[in-house]
């Protein structure tokens, strides 16, 4: 099980009424379990946005574009082995 940690934080009162609404729906067991859902949704997006930025800084890499297009080319040619 995963080790927890009590914190505290600070939240405007629109915020907390919101969460509590959404628990006593039963969309969420707890404020806590909300809560961990939302960073962990928060902190997934960030992760995707900096593999996003990494992609796209490819497009200015003139070696990863070189190589990509050798890739390409070596894959567009016959391949001897499969004319048997």
């Amino acid at each position: 099980m995963t080790r927890r940690l009590r914190t505290t934080v600070a939240l405007p009162t629109d915020l907390l009424e919101a969460v509590d609404v959404l628990v006593q729906e039963g969309e969420a067991e707890s404020r806590n379990n909300f809560l961990e859902r939302a960073l962990r949704h928060e902190l997934a997006a960030s992760r995707r946005a900096a593999i996003d930025a990494e992609f796209a800084q490819m497009k200015n890499d003139a070696a990863f574009q070189a190589e990509a297009v050798q890739i390409a080319e070596d894959f567009a040619q016959p391949n001897p082995a499969q004319r048997l």
